[in-house]
């Protein structure tokens, strides 16, 4: 009796809300898949998002999952060395984007679409370049997000938006950056326990920064910070650190 009633019940529904029983059901098999993890899976589960969006245009989570999974493709392309990871990172940037803004049209008092939009943004740029992606008006759209984000939940993704604050002030072109802001954002995410952990993004990024603004006691506590990202398990971000070392004669 039961079983027949559920089953009923499922009828009723598919019958009444399709798109809504189909996107869940793609989401569910794409969350499956994204969750397995590695650059390979986050592909695979780019076509499943797409459906459940196309099943549920108005699903939030279908949405800023769809950008997520583009943004940490194309990110994970570029770290990996893929050859024509640019090619990918701006074709996938680009769609992590979209989709990132249609989740904030949906949600914008949510830290997710923000988030993944500002991440695509940062990864189509690695593709474009930073130039063409502000030439595209994203300057002020990427900073809007990352700054939403800081103030719904600075917490989220284990600060994320903290540090994609801090990347972001250090790496724009000259008349645009601002290195006072950089560092209030760096060292705010060093205070967190989040600085140390693996991979050591916030460590390089920080010490990049001091190096950048230059002087004997930003200089060591850069090195200090690369001689301990260059013994990372994580050969994108221990080479880079090996890179600044030498380059900067420490």
């Amino acid at each position: 009796m039961k079983k027949t009633l559920f089953s009923g019940l499922c009828l009723l529904l598919l019958v009444v809300f399709p798109g809504t029983l189909m996107a869940a059901n793609y989401l569910a098999q794409a969350d499956a898949v994204y969750n397995k993890g590695g650059m390979d899976n986050y592909k695979k589960s780019i076509p499943l998002y797409v459906k459940a969006v196309e099943a549920n245009p108005s699903s939030y989570d279908a949405n800023w999952k769809c950008a997520r999974a583009n943004r940490n493709y194309a990110d994970k392309a570029k770290k990996n060395g893929v050859e024509g990871w640019k090619e990918i990172c701006a074709k996938y940037g680009k769609e992590g984007l979209n989709y990132g803004e249609k989740a904030i049209a949906l949600e914008p008092n949510k830290p997710e679409g923000h988030y993944y939009f500002g991440l695509s943004v940062g990864v189509y740029s690695d593709g474009v370049s930073i130039i063409t992606a502000i030439k595209e008006g994203l300057k002020n759209k990427t900073q809007d997000s990352f700054e939403k984000v800081y103030a719904l939940d600075k917490t989220f993704d284990d600060g994320g938006s903290i540090l994609g604050l801090g990347r972001f002030w250090t790496v724009l072109p000259l008349w645009m950056k601002d290195y006072d802001k950089a560092m209030k954002y760096l060292r705010e995410f060093q205070a967190t326990e989040h600085f140390n952990y693996s991979p050591p993004d916030g460590p390089i990024y920080l010490a990049e920064l001091l190096l950048k603004i230059g002087g004997k006691e930003k200089k060591a506590e850069a090195k200090t910070l690369l001689d301990k990202a260059a013994q990372s398990n994580d050969k994108y971000f221990s080479d880079w650190a090996k890179r600044l070392l030498k380059e900067n004669k420490l």
